[in-house]
């Protein structure tokens, strides 16, 4: 299996805690936030992972170089901000196989990919993963019927519902209507009018989700990921 982990944002929200590291080389049990990710990933079986960098680059590829345990790694660095959209458009260019999965190189969910992955065998079907939470005011809520996507509330509305985890699983081709090197968003600009156009699936998850963006999840994921370190 292929993924691509999108790692390159300016992570400013946690400039406080972290002046001097990209955000996913944040320190988690000691060790980078990324590492963590990447090495459940090898234990899951994936063999290729696309590390879509921007924002001090260097020291992430320094880090882990071309192979990190069983993953090969291939890198696609951008010159200027892509957007998340832009970024998987050009990592998809490093894909070989007809699907891949697209993981946010700072949020943390622990994911059943076998299932996930049993889902796509099934329909072949763009899938996004979705999370169950009492207030999707941070993430805005994603709405669902009989696990069809139907649509996207922004961000700001308060209560209990289903969130876009970050998660996705599509099709290698499934960008190719934008340039390659075109800004855009993934989720506004792609996912929001695509669910209209074409099924998507829902894939909930039960699983333990943390995004370390912003400091107080930052300091939750220091007490509640290092189980999760081997």
């Amino acid at each position: 299996m292929e993924a691509i982990v999108l790692a390159g944002g300016m992570g400013t929200r946690l400039r406080a805690v972290l002046p001097e590291l990209p955000k996913p080389m944040a320190p988690v049990g000691g060790r980078p936030f990324l590492e963590l990710l990447l090495a459940r990933m090898a234990r899951q079986g994936f063999d290729h992972v696309v590390l879509s960098l921007g924002y001090k680059a260097e020291i992430i590829a320094r880090h882990f170089g071309a192979q990190f345990r069983s993953l090969k790694l291939s890198y696609e660095i951008e010159q200027q901000p892509l957007g998340t959209g832009g970024a998987v458009r050009t990592a998809l260019e490093h894909c070989r196989q007809d699907h891949v999965y697209i993981f946010n190189g700072d949020t943390f969910i622990d994911l059943d990919v076998a299932a996930v992955e049993a889902l796509w065998q099934a329909h072949r079907e763009p899938i996004i993963v979705a999370r169950q939470l009492e207030d999707v005011s941070r993430f805005g809520r994603m709405e669902t019927e009989d696990g069809r996507i139907t649509g996207f509330t922004e961000k700001g509305a308060p209560g209990p519902g289903l969130i876009n985890a970050g998660c996705y699983v599509m099709g290698r081709h499934v960008l190719d209507e934008f340039d390659r090197g075109a800004a855009f968003s993934l989720e506004r600009d792609y996912f929001y009018n695509a669910v209209h156009r074409q099924p998507f699936r829902a894939f909930v998850s039960d699983g333990l989700f943390i995004d370390i963006g912003v400091p107080e999840d930052y300091a939750r994921a220091q007490i509640e990921l290092p189980g999760f370190l081997d």
